[in-house]
């Protein structure tokens, strides 16, 4: 106990700092919030009035467990959180400063929670103090999700979703985010029927490039020009808004996707966004890089390394520029797996753009296969070891707008693809035809890969993966926007839940 409450002082300690923000920054007003559920309203501070909408979410990153929250209220000051660590009464501990409003893209203020080591995990409740609040509506609510592992165990249920978005080009089709786009209700399935006690995103949030075009401008005040695009009233529709009853229920850990990609001048845009509000480390300045290198999070025993592989192959033409800088990326993750103590825990690698998924195949004998993103496949094969080490259990991406699990029957580790979770759906492949062709670096055989489609080579499926530890290896399963469990093959109904193999040497999904 002694240890835990030097823990809670320490975090206090650090909490107090805030970071300076950048000379020049402009300081705006408050905006009008968005649309969406209203909680009650939080006690008033003695003599302060209450403006503004928040929002506040637990987040999984390379520093530990932090909760963050961000406002439009006009104080400009940060709440405290009521932590309860143990038997102990809770204390309340002031969230660190990040960012105060800076523009017109940026009308917020950014707090975060977590010192230098994260959230400790014997925290058994975490609260936002209610006499510290100044805004007058909070998302999802005071009380905030925990890590349900210790640091000998791992998270039992875990949510996967990717390519959220709602897909608002300044040319081409648009997606009509009132009729069209399944996000909110598979962020509540999610949420309601899988219950996780982790929620990972494979990337691509903000897809509003030119919200003038999109059918439900009215309930996004802020977020209705094409100069608004990823502005926060944007991001908040994009994202928070239809994921509040899933950031209520489970930490997250987000990783980057190229819809989150720098403009021209490295400043503002949905690049700034992203590092404003959801990175791994937060910036204030509103800046933005073209890459960062892997965040390595502990899950207790499950070890998550975020790959930034946003700019992969930007144009998606098979280029396999920036090959040396995947390369060293692909080799940190194999060093930190080959730490003392970690060699029997499980590796999972989540990273936007995909390493040996299969988008197309021809039929046989025809030897035409598509796998995206060869960078990232010759990055692996051009590591020291040649390949991911043994206890890479699983890669996580999304990008291609479909449910894939893709396996090879080698050490190399299985493909699972979950980019169906939002954004209008991509074709696949037939599977037949893609089993049993050659794609990654080296060559090897795809033993079998499982797409979930509409028919056989036709549109995906909307959905989410559902991830259970199951006592040394995973089951997975397919659930589709109502959180209904779906067959393999699709319509057959065969095979609803599929298990990772616990031979390391040949990795692979069983039906069950």
């Amino acid at each position: 106990m002694k240890k835990i409450m030097h823990r809670i002082v320490a975090l206090a300690a650090v909490s107090v700092m805030a970071t300076a923000v950048p000379a020049g920054a402009a300081i705006a007003g408050p905006t009008s919030g968005s649309a969406g559920p209203r909680p009650p309203k939080p006690t008033a501070p003695p003599g302060a009035g209450l403006n503004g909408e928040a929002w506040a979410w637990t987040q999984l990153t390379s520093q530990g467990t932090r909760i963050r929250y961000v406002s439009t209220d006009d104080s400009l000051m940060c709440p405290s959180v009521l932590l309860t660590v143990g038997a102990q009464p809770p204390s309340s501990i002031p969230m660190r400063l990040v960012s105060t409003p800076m523009g017109a893209q940026f009308p917020t203020t950014v707090c975060e929670l977590g010192g230098t080591t994260g959230i400790p995990l014997a925290a058994s409740k975490a609260e936002l103090d209610p006499t510290t609040l100044h805004a007058a509506t909070l998302h999802p609510g005071r009380q905030l999700p925990l890590p349900k592992w210790t640091a000998s165990t791992r998270p039992a249920k875990i949510g996967v979703i990717g390519d959220t978005g709602c897909s608002v080009p300044a040319r081409g089709q648009v997606q009509s985010c009132r009729t069209e786009w399944p996000f909110g209700r598979i962020a509540t399935s999610l949420a309601t029927v899988t219950q996780p006690d982790l929620v990972i995103h494979t990337g691509d949030y903000l897809y509003r490039e030119d919200p003038s075009r999109e059918d439900d401008k009215a309930s996004n005040p802020g977020c209705q020009t094409s100069s608004q695009a990823a502005s926060w009233d944007c991001v908040v529709a994009d994202f928070f808004r239809p994921a509040e009853t899933l950031l209520a229920k489970a930490p997250v850990a987000l990783t980057r996707g190229n819809h989150e990609d720098c403009n021209q001048p490295h400043q503002g845009g949905a690049g700034g966004a992203w590092f404003r509000y959801l990175a791994d480390v937060l910036r204030s300045n509103g800046s933005c890089s073209d890459f960062t290198p892997p965040a390595f999070i502990r899950a207790g025993t499950l070890n998550l390394v975020n790959v930034d592989s946003s700019q992969a192959d930007p144009n998606d033409n098979g280029s396999t520029a920036n090959l040396g800088r995947f390369t060293g990326y692909f080799d940190a993750v194999n060093q930190n797996a080959a730490q003392p103590g970690r060699t029997n825990q499980d590796y999972f690698v989540f990273t936007h753009k995909p390493l040996w998924m299969v988008k197309a195949a021809a039929p046989p004998p025809n030897p035409g296969v598509e796998a995206p993103t060869r960078v990232l496949a010759a990055a692996v094969g051009n590591t020291n070891l040649g390949r991911l080490r043994d206890n890479v259990r699983l890669v996580l991406s999304g990008h291609i707008h479909l449910y894939q699990m893709l396996d090879f029957n080698t050490s190399r580790p299985p493909q699972l693809t979950v980019g169906s979770a939002g954004g209008p759906l991509d074709m696949g492949p037939v599977d037949g035809n893609a089993n049993g062709k050659m794609i990654g670096t080296p060559l090897q055989v795809v033993n079998q890969t499982m797409t979930q489609e509409q028919t056989p080579g036709g549109l995906g499926i909307f959905g989410y993966a559902d991830l259970r530890d199951v006592g040394g290896t995973w089951d997975l399963v397919f659930r589709d926007s109502n959180g209904v469990p779906q067959g393999y093959p699709p319509g057959g109904q065969s095979c609803k839940v599929t298990r990772l193999t616990t031979d390391l040497a040949h990795k692979s999904f069983v039906c069950q």
